[in-house]
């Protein structure tokens, strides 16, 4: 396992280093210049606080392709009734910070700590990261965020405080962009993604679609 250089902003090459489970480096730093780096190598972070920092580019990735959308009969109604209305980039904080400090089946804590909050929101400051609100009755319900390269979205996280808040939020940006995005990176597996349509591609032809993307 290689342990990076927090002053130098570096990587193994993903393509070329498979390590456990995915994970191909550890340490670092979190500044905004390795974050951004790391995303635009298919790199991410994922550590519980009492660790170092651990980074991430499993194989295979899961991802989901806008035109394989799969919206069930019940979330159709939802979205058809306007039960949640949604906003872009409205209030990225309290988006970021909701994902933070949302509890989660199965987690004592948060992966999301504050100085990699922080490096979010600034790299949003940038235009490098957007954020969907989901809302009802003016009250912010839900939400998700993630990185914009190219026509990938590097989706980071997501938080819903009513049933179905994150799915439809997740389901209006994805039939909104679905001419402008290639592909959506929802870097792990969960059943909530995958229930949407999201599945498997081999790590080769992901980094292969992100590295086209940093080009344009």
């Amino acid at each position: 396992m290689i342990r990076l250089d927090p002053k130098e902003i570096s990587f193994p090459n993903p393509l070329h280093y498979d390590g456990h489970e995915g994970m191909i480096a550890f340490g670092g730093d979190l500044s905004v210049e390795r974050i951004w780096f790391a995303y635009q190598n298919g790199i991410f972070p994922w550590f519980n606080p009492d660790e170092e920092i651990l980074w991430w580019c499993p194989d295979p990735r899961f991802v989901l392709f806008p035109d394989e959308l799969k919206i069930s009969k019940s979330m159709k109604k939802i979205l058809k009734n306007e039960v949640f209305t949604f906003t872009e980039n409205k209030n990225f904080k309290a988006v970021i910070k909701n994902c933070q400090e949302i509890n989660r089946k199965g987690q004592d804590g948060t992966w999301l700590s504050d100085e990699l909050m922080e490096s979010f929101i600034t790299l949003h400051k940038f235009g490098f990261a957007k954020s969907i609100e989901v809302w009802q009755n003016e009250e912010l319900v839900g939400g998700f965020y993630g990185l914009q390269i190219g026509k990938v979205f590097c989706g980071e996280s997501m938080f819903a405080k009513v049933s179905n808040a994150s799915k439809a939020g997740f389901i209006h940006f994805v039939q909104t962009y679905k001419n402008e995005l290639e592909i959506i990176d929802c870097q792990s597996h969960t059943e909530h993604l995958e229930s949407l349509g999201a599945r498997m591609i081999p790590k080769k032809e992901f980094l292969k679609t992100l590295h086209n993307n940093n080009e344009r």
